[in-house]
């Protein structure tokens, strides 16, 4: 580090401690480091990891117990990144609008104490992987290889920078897959990558639209009319590859017609109402809370789970079902 870069750490630190006369105080750090670790992007681990119980033969509670511990283990994993991002990525972040407000960017969190909680997180990430159930842990490894990589580098190669972000959930739902044992459907994960790029997408029109490329040297890669272009090429994919796996893959069995039925109408909903919110709203900063702010997306979401939880339900163990059967 130079003499500039040493002398801006410690003077950006010191401005909210300037402003207020005493520092920081302890609860307060608290919950800015809470804030470092994104726990409300546990929601994408949450969503991501069990869709792999889509293609378990049979839900033992032994299956549920072990997804529930790789989504545990994997959101860990998550926040230790994110936290590692937010301190390589702080001189970038200084320049956005909103990512400035980030705790380390503003200066809330000192940098070596950010590096002391991704320090601790790994460590925790490593006692969970070591104490929980025996699992293939590939999945993970390879997405921790590939947050580092895309860290340094990878991040900085305009299309292959929103590939690498989308393979990341591929490999949460591959995770899934180990902890389940169920065999991977090609179609599922297809759709799981296509979905992903589409939010991936949202987020960096917004991003072109709000900032520029400053604060994301790989943004010199995109323009919005490029962005508006792949967003329907992969709402299409992305739509088109679930609706095969329902139609081949799921084991659905006699539902499947009723499945189809209700996801479709919903799924559409869905689809037109986040690419309205991203090109109608301007609202596609964080896909995450673009999606749960919509009712009509929650609504869809919600009703469309149900039904493939019933209809799986009832393909598994016909006689819990049969007094609906179709």
């Amino acid at each position: 580090m130079t003499a500039v870069e040493t002398a801006v750490e410690v003077a950006v630190p010191a401005a909210p401690a300037a402003a207020s006369g005493r520092g920081l105080r302890v609860p307060r750090l608290a919950r800015h480091l809470l804030v470092l670790t994104r726990p409300g992007h546990a929601v994408k681990n949450l969503l991501a990891v069990p869709l792999a119980l889509l293609d378990t033969p049979l839900w033992t509670a032994a299956a549920v117990l072990r997804t529930g511990w790789a989504v545990l283990v994997f959101t860990v994993a998550a926040s230790t990144i994110y936290v590692v991002n937010d301190i390589v990525d702080r001189r970038l972040d200084r320049t956005h609008p909103v990512k400035r407000d980030r705790p380390v960017a503003a200066g809330l969190v000192p940098v070596p104490l950010a590096w002391l909680l991704a320090a601790g997180l790994a460590g925790l990430l490593l006692g969970m992987v070591v104490a929980g159930p025996a699992l293939p842990w590939w999945p993970l490894a390879g997405y921790l290889c590939l947050s580092v990589a895309y860290s340094r580098w990878l991040k900085h190669l305009p299309m292959l920078d929103i590939c690498v972000v989308a393979a990341g959930f591929v490999l949460r739902v591959l995770q899934g897959y180990a902890a389940t044992g169920a065999a991977p459907s090609g179609l599922l994960l297809t759709a799981v990558f296509a979905g992903c790029l589409v939010l991936i997408l949202g987020k960096r029109r917004h991003e072109l639209a709000a900032a520029g490329p400053a604060h994301r040297p790989a943004l010199a890669g995109y323009n919005v009319l490029l962005a508006d272009h792949l967003l329907g090429l992969n709402t299409a994919l992305a739509g088109t590859t679930f609706l095969l796996y329902l139609n081949t893959d799921a084991p659905l069995g006699p539902w499947r017609p009723v499945t189809l039925a209700v996801v479709v109408p919903l799924g559409l909903l869905a689809a037109f109402r986040y690419l309205q919110a991203v090109l109608v709203r301007q609202s596609g900063e964080d896909p995450i809370r673009a999606l749960l702010r919509d009712r009509m997306i929650v609504a869809s979401a919600v009703l469309i789970g149900t039904t493939l939880t019933l209809a799986e339900l009832g393909a598994r163990y016909p006689n819990l079902l049969n007094w609906m059967e179709p």
